[in-house]
């Protein structure tokens, strides 16, 4: 990977980790906070859009819109299980189960479905996340149990989603060519759009979260499209096999913001747990 790439990757890493922090603060996350902070995204960056959909050198293909269709869905799902997580579990559980899981899903598909054989590196890698996974989640702990589990199990669900997108947004950047301020502002109109009928369903629910943790939605629409596009920038120079694991360096700033912002309970053996995670990802990546 080149320095350019890796620079935005590694910014990107820091991003996203304060932007986890900040949605982790939401006292009751859900359908309508993810609907807040989309729609602010959208207001923000749809000036930008218009702009570059004007000016782009290439013009505008229906392709790009359908791109956009895709990854609306699969960032809404992502959006609404990770702040489901959550709500019932710990920072500094759901976040690098989520980030560990999209890689070793990435194996097992190459594996099982395309019948790539990684080597003796990759599967160190894999049973790393696996092992990292088992050390966060288990041995002696204050938490609840059950939260514990509902933890883990909405990091797994969150991480089979980034996996899905992860690839499907190189795709598109690459593949198909949409450009990434145009394709994640596509993408951020439509989450909004999307998602109305469940935000008008408790109108009640976002009048409040805009008064009371207006500063944590704008936090959030503000720093998650930065990270994000960093990242597609960075697909356009390196392949998302380099991309995706090095950006899992928010594993260990989460689990960090976890111990010393939150506070949360055996933390620690969690952070270890987290760079276990890292390492696996890295060996993943070399494999």
């Amino acid at each position: 990977m080149n320095a350019t790439a890796l620079s935005l990757v590694l910014v990107a890493a820091v991003v996203h980790a304060a932007w986890n922090l900040a949605a982790k603060r939401v006292s009751s996350g859900g359908t309508q906070f993810v609907w807040l902070y989309y729609t602010a995204s959208a207001v923000l960056l749809l000036p930008v859009t218009v702009v570059l959909l004007l000016i782009e050198p290439v013009r505008p293909q229906w392709s790009w819109l359908l791109a956009a269709v895709v990854t609306s869905i699969l960032h809404i799902a992502y959006g609404v299980v990770l702040q489901r997580g959550y709500r019932v579990g710990d920072l500094s559980v759901v976040y690098p189960v989520a980030r560990g899981t999209g890689p070793l899903l990435s194996v097992l598909a190459a594996v099982l479905v395309l019948g790539e054989r990684p080597g003796p590196l990759g599967l160190v890698g894999a049973f790393l996340v696996v092992a990292g996974v088992l050390v966060i989640s288990t041995g002696r702990t204050a938490a609840d149990p059950h939260a514990v589990k509902a933890g883990i199990v909405y990091g797994l669900l969150t991480g089979a989603v980034i996996a899905g997108y992860t690839l499907w947004d190189a795709h598109s950047v690459t593949g198909i060519g949409v450009p990434p301020l145009v394709y994640f502002g596509l993408g951020s109109i439509l989450q909004s759009l999307m998602l109305v009928p469940g935000a008008l369903a408790d109108r009640g629910e976002v009048k409040r979260l805009w008064r009371e943790q207006r500063r944590e939605v704008l936090l959030v629409a503000v720093l998650s499209p930065i990270a994000y596009i960093l990242v597609l920038y960075a697909l356009t120079m390196a392949p998302v096999s380099l991309v995706a694991p090095a950006r899992e360096l928010s594993i260990v700033l989460g689990g960090l913001a976890a111990w010393l912002v939150l506070g949360e309970s055996d933390a620690v053996r969690r952070l270890a747990g987290s760079v276990i995670v890292l390492s696996g990802i890295a060996a993943i990546a070399a494999a």
